[in-house]
């Protein structure tokens, strides 16, 4: 084990214990606190360098503010929507994640909701286990020939076309960013984002949350969506309104979600659109597969020791997860 390096690691969230081993063979000492509440994080962040946490956790001025030591804001993951960014660089703070880490889990998963959509498999699967053979009573659709639209052209809206470009899929493509190249690099078409909904059998959300990206599927754009229609959203809950969604979704063929903008759901328009049958719901599990994790850790460990200087004692603390 390396030499302690001086630095104090407060992860706050259920984390791997091999990459918690990787932090301390590098001479760091951690502590794992997996659950703590607001105010003891707020009482005790004072002593530590480096925060690890995930997405259950809003890391705010407050907090930041309390971090007389903080060195480093480490998300244990993707997105960076709990962490008041802006404050922290102001403060000297890095903040790092892991950015590319889960791309192809996200991606996988994207497929395999448009293919339960598609083939009403949420509906059969529940059928089947109420005693009911179902065969029959729902109709299946192909994604081969279909046109799916993919909002967001990045690291994983690019994924999600290749696989289903492969499947037989019609890409369209919409993104802010001249992504022209990477759309015909799939034999898709780069299109603007109102014709994407006119003329998409499926739309999936690949975008970040912003401004502008902030209920970016409201009331008049879900309505150019096609009757019949599929939406899958895994990219983040508060790109879509719910209440107008819950308004069109007896027209639409199928919507599954990854992401709310509540989790888990408990407003009564999220519970009953949750419920609803043309609805398939799963719980912000787009990361959750032990490769990405085993990415997440080599990630976000080499970004924490990058900041600090504290170089990594030997290659399996560099794949720790």
């Amino acid at each position: 084990m390396s030499a302690f390096v001086g630095y104090r690691v407060l992860v706050v969230d259920r984390i791997s214990g091999r990459f918690l081993e990787g932090l301390r063979e590098a001479g760091l000492e951690v502590e794992y606190r997996p659950g703590i509440s607001r105010d003891v994080l707020l009482d005790i962040i004072k002593g530590f360098d480096v925060l690890v946490f995930r997405g259950g956790i809003v890391v705010d001025r407050e907090v930041i503010d309390r971090g007389l030591r903080l060195r480093v804001l480490a998300r244990y993951g993707v997105g960076l929507d709990n962490v008041d960014v802006d404050h922290a660089v102001s403060r000297g703070i890095a903040v790092v994640n892991a950015p590319t880490a889960s791309s192809q889990s996200v991606a996988e998963l994207t497929i395999g909701l448009i293919i339960v959509a598609l083939r009403s498999l949420h509906l059969h699967i529940d059928s089947v286990k109420r005693g009911v053979w179902s065969k029959g009573l729902y109709k299946g659709r192909e994604l081969y020939g279909k046109k799916l639209g993919v909002i967001g052209f990045g690291r994983i809206g690019s994924r999600v076309a290749r696989l289903a470009a492969a499947i037989g899929a019609r890409v369209l493509a919409y993104d802010v960013r001249d992504v022209r190249e990477a759309v015909e690099s799939v034999g898709g078409e780069l299109v603007g984002l109102e014709d994407l909904l006119v003329e998409s059998d499926i739309v999936t959300l690949h975008v970040p949350l912003t401004p502008s990206t902030y209920r970016m599927m409201n009331e008049g754009r879900l309505r150019l969506l096609k009757d019949d229609a599929i939406l899958v959203n895994t990219s983040r809950g508060p790109v879509v309104d719910y209440e107008a969604l819950l308004k069109h979704i007896e027209r639409l063929g199928a919507v599954a979600l990854d992401v709310l903008d509540e989790e888990p759901p408990r407003s009564p328009t999220l519970r009953k659109l949750v419920e609803h049958p043309k609805v398939i719901v799963t719980p912000h599990i787009g990361a959750e597969t032990i490769e990405a994790m085993e990415r997440v850790g080599e990630e976000l460990l080499a970004g924490i020791l990058e900041v600090l200087g504290v170089e990594a004692p030997n290659p399996r603390a560099r794949s720790a997860t």
